[in-house]
């Protein structure tokens, strides 16, 4: 049957007193669906965004709008698994997440995805029941925006110096409409009698929000957290010290207070002070044993200067005496032999 005989039929009903209110409004529906002749065929709406960015655990809507739908339907696919989610008004998937969302007689057909999960991403097609099918992609990413303070989790700051905190929010969507600061889970005040804080807030594709607490006191330590409006808080521990600490790190504005950082050079020097003093020690047992006469040993590897000096004297005594013996020997074999030649 031809869409003008479904027109005439539709007419003749309204005239002949079909004034039923459910009749009425089928009917009505029905002829608002219909193309309007000399338009063409349904159509998508190419201004309509293609590249949509979610937040985790948050709500995000795809929209494709169509034009000239007249009586086809409008379906929902997601293209990793080849699932039909929606089909016109109604839900063909059993994750409660998902749900179809349109108005009657409006061009705009949605697909609303709550509590989103970063395994949600991915390209989704809507799709009008021509023959064959006509498609419209969208590219689904759900990110999840990282918060983080620039040197946590723990800070150590120098008495009387300034506090200087930088929370950095990125892989946001959008920048945070607020971020918050709070001091031990209280909320900070601006505008307390303590004075001389102050916050800068820049956005951007990173957002960086700096705190700056001016002359800091002990009551200034504790736990200070930042938190934006479309991101996890994050936190950061602050002590207040007096002078220098050890392996910690302080921050300040325009050079308040320094980094701490450790010895570096000290097992340098240590290393080279070692080698200098074995080198001297080396040199100086080289020397520390005079000549000695032929025959007699020489003391080898001393273990100090004092315990070879007083060596090399024992063995010189040693040796003397070694000597005098011999020659008396000598002497003594002398007169035996004079003694057994005859006539001597």
């Amino acid at each position: 049957m031809s869409t003008h005989w479904i027109i005439f039929l539709g007419i003749l009903c309204l005239l002949a007193g079909c004034t039923d209110g459910a009749s009425k409004r089928f009917f009505t529906d029905f002829l608002q669906d219909l193309p309007t002749p000399g338009t063409g065929g349904p159509t998508f709406d190419t201004t309509i965004g293609t590249n949509i960015t979610g937040l985790v655990g948050k709500t995000v809507k795809l929209t494709c709008r169509v034009k000239n739908l007249g009586n086809r339907t409008v379906s929902w696919v997601r293209h990793r698994d080849i699932h039909l989610l929606t089909v016109g008004r109604y839900t063909y998937t059993s994750d409660q997440r998902f749900e179809a969302m349109h108005s009657p007689h409006a061009e705009d057909w949605t697909l609303r995805i709550r509590y989103a999960q970063r395994k949600d991403s991915g390209i989704y097609e809507c799709q009008i029941s021509t023959t064959p099918p006509i498609g419209h992609s969208v590219y689904l990413n759900i990110v999840e925006p990282v918060t983080d303070i620039i040197g946590g989790p723990e800070l150590h700051i120098n008495r009387g110096s300034t506090i200087n905190l930088t929370c950095i929010v990125k892989f946001a969507p959008e920048p945070p409409p607020t971020v918050i600061w709070s001091h031990n889970r209280e909320i900070i005040n601006f505008d307390s009698p303590r004075g001389g804080i102050s916050l800068v807030t820049e956005k951007g594709v990173l957002t960086t929000s700096r705190l700056l607490v001016q002359k800091a006191i002990t009551q200034d330590s504790g736990l200070y957290t930042c938190t934006p409006s479309n991101a996890n808080p994050t936190s950061v521990r602050v002590h207040i010290v007096d002078g220098e600490h050890p392996a910690a790190m302080h921050t300040g504005n325009n050079g308040n207070s320094t980094a701490s950082q450790p010895p570096v050079l000290l097992p340098l020097v240590l290393l080279t002070c070692s080698t200098l003093m074995l080198l001297q020690l080396v040199a100086s047992c080289s020397t520390l044993v005079p000549a000695t006469p032929p025959g007699c040993r020489t003391v080898q590897q001393a273990s100090t200067f004092a315990e070879e000096k007083a060596m090399g004297q024992r063995s010189n005594r040693n040796c003397q005496d070694l000597q005098e013996l011999e020659e008396s020997q000598d002497l003594r074999r002398r007169g035996v032999e004079r003694s057994a030649v005859p006539g001597t």
